[in-house]
């Protein structure tokens, strides 16, 4: 059985780690039983009417379970978790559904919706309530970004991987199918929509973000030259002239 796990709102803005590392984390909390199949960032509205820490974005742990009774026990994992490592200031919201849910597609068409407009608490809790939504500290808004983090990711078209098995330790280089063994599919953003062979090289610039497309791992790649293809979306430049602030903050994800 899958299972959804979203997570809102947990850091502030002097916190040395955001909300997508504090989701990460929580894969060392699954029990025997429990595999971790990614943990998906998802990009919410970006407004002046909504309070946010750096991007609004949210986080959803996907989860695999052998035995469903298993599930109760996994949330007070994930709410003992959150107080553990949510930081004050923050409003910190969980929202956690399996796959079986009839309602999901209530969630799904709430998720868009806090892509391109601003939601309230209310509406959140009644889509949610059919599924475990709670509130962690402060205003508790986190949990309209928690519904909308299950909604997308368990739509199985948006958002991007910032854990997925060895994610962070892949080289410089490696080939398509190299990637294909660990789940990450190769697809070109070429005009002629040519498609990259097995061995085909993948320069990744060291920094690998697939997106959720279809339900899999997708790593957009262009056209470098001969059998050799580049990671579209790679780490962005930081600034020139980092504040102090920014040299002593971690990046969340």
């Amino acid at each position: 059985m899958r299972v959804y796990f979203g997570f809102d709102d947990t850091d502030n803005h002097d916190s040395l780690y955001g909300t997508g590392k504090l989701v990460r984390w929580f894969q060392e909390q699954l029990p025997p039983g429990c595999e971790c199949l990614g943990v998906v960032r998802q990009q919410l509205f970006v407004c002046d009417a909504i309070p946010f820490t750096s991007h609004n974005s949210a986080a959803c742990l996907i989860a695999e379970l052998q035995d469903p009774s298993l599930l109760d026990g996994m949330i007070e994992a994930a709410v003992a978790h959150i107080r553990q490592y949510s930081v004050l200031g923050s409003d910190p919201g969980l929202c956690v559904a399996s796959e079986l849910e009839r309602s999901l597609d209530d969630v799904v068409a709430y998720g868009y919706d806090c892509t391109h407009c601003v939601s309230s608490q209310k509406r959140a809790l009644k889509i949610a309530e059919h599924i475990h939504l709670s509130g962690h500290g402060g205003t508790n808004d986190g949990i309209i970004g928690a519904v909308a983090a299950v909604g997308l990711t368990h739509s199985g078209w948006s958002g991007r991987f910032i854990e997925l098995g060895n994610l962070r330790e892949w080289p410089e280089q490696t080939t398509v199918l190299e990637l294909l063994v660990k789940g990450i599919e190769t697809v070109s953003l070429d005009r002629d929509a040519r498609i990259p062979a097995p061995n085909d090289a993948v320069i990744t610039h060291g920094w690998l973000r697939p997106r959720l497309m279809g339900h899999r791992a997708v790593l957009l790649v262009r056209p470098l030259g001969p059998s050799t293809w580049e990671n579209v979306y790679h780490k962005r430049k930081k600034s020139d002239h980092p504040t102090e602030q920014d040299e002593h903050r971690i990046i969340a994800n």
